[in-house]
């Protein structure tokens, strides 16, 4: 066996649950496929965790990683391709090979849905932005755009409007798919401005965002927003199909029990690739403690 607890993932709930086990005195192989610390690690700054009054993301990221590392936890950075129950335990097959260990917790998160426009990625951390909840006081005081028609892009457009001079809500479609009482409390809202039918088609600005490009995708006339921030909310993404063997997916989400377990024995889920309510760092790396303190007593029962 390479490890006692194979973790897949490497952002909070991974580390969390690294955490738990190393000081359980068992043994953990991180495996992730980029880089360690989630999507937190590309917030600039980080201020909604207990006990952290100031930090950015990636510092924080840093600091838990070399934590778990100074106890004892092994890493690869390897793509985990799929995982195989075995009489011994489980055969975690990467791009690199394969790994074994008597328990698997899977924390592989979630994506935001990107637009996949020209200045997205350059601006990222710089004005664009996918987390009102995590960034949005940043904003305090300034214009930003909110591009979304769901529940989300609603959520996020009440929350920055009590810090937002100006809120601008646009969306792709003619109307809104989000809760109808989120939606008839819009008007409520005295500095929104709602635009329709508008694709995004790139976000400008050197060294920060200064403006975002539309196209109408009725008339196709170009139309120019000034802004000083952009919060996309167009959805988030599982990538868990490659467990479909081991665990319930119920719309591309891991389905557990509330000590983290699926449906396979010695397999538990944490963090944001469950099926859950609330996304966020806090309540990733809660998932990671339980999941670690679940795999550490099915480790016992295995002796």
């Amino acid at each position: 066996m390479d490890a006692d607890v194979i973790i897949v993932g490497g952002g909070p709930a991974s580390l969390s649950a690294a955490l738990y086990l190393l000081r359980a005195g068992r043994s953990v192989l991180l495996l992730e496929k980029e880089n360690f610390g989630g999507q937190i690690s590309q917030s600039p700054r980080f201020e909604n965790f207990p006990g952290v009054k100031a930090i950015s993301g990636m510092e924080w990221s840093d600091s838990f990683f070399e934590q778990v590392t100074s106890l004892g936890a092994q890493f690869d950075l390897a793509e985990v391709l799929s995982v195989e129950k075995t009489a011994e335990g489980f055969a975690v097959h990467t791009n690199y090979g394969e790994k074994t260990s008597k328990v698997v917790i899977l924390a592989t998160g979630v994506k935001h849905r990107k637009l996949g426009i020209p200045g997205e990625e350059k601006l990222l951390g710089h004005g664009v932005s996918y987390c009102a909840t995590c960034d949005g006081a940043f904003f305090t005081g300034k214009k930003v755009a909110v591009i979304g028609d769901a529940n989300s892009a609603l959520q996020y457009t009440y929350l920055l409007s009590k810090v937002c001079s100006h809120v601008d809500l646009i969306t792709l479609f003619d109307r809104f798919f989000a809760d109808e009482i989120l939606v008839k409390g819009l008007d409520k809202l005295t500095n929104l401005s709602v635009y329709h039918n508008l694709s995004a088609t790139s976000f400008e600005g050197e060294e920060e965002l200064s403006s975002i490009v539309f196209a109408d995708t009725k008339t196709k006339e170009k139309k120019v927003f000034q802004e000083d921030g952009v919060f996309v909310a167009i959805g988030q993404v599982p990538d868990n199909d490659r467990f479909a063997n081991l665990v319930e997916l119920k719309k591309g989400y891991i389905v557990t029990d509330e000590s983290m377990a699926t449906k396979t024995p010695g397999v538990f889920a944490a963090g944001d690739c469950r099926d859950k309510k609330v996304r966020q760092v806090i309540t990733a790396t809660n998932d990671g403690a339980i999941a670690a303190v679940s795999a550490s007593r099915y480790l016992d029962l295995l002796a």
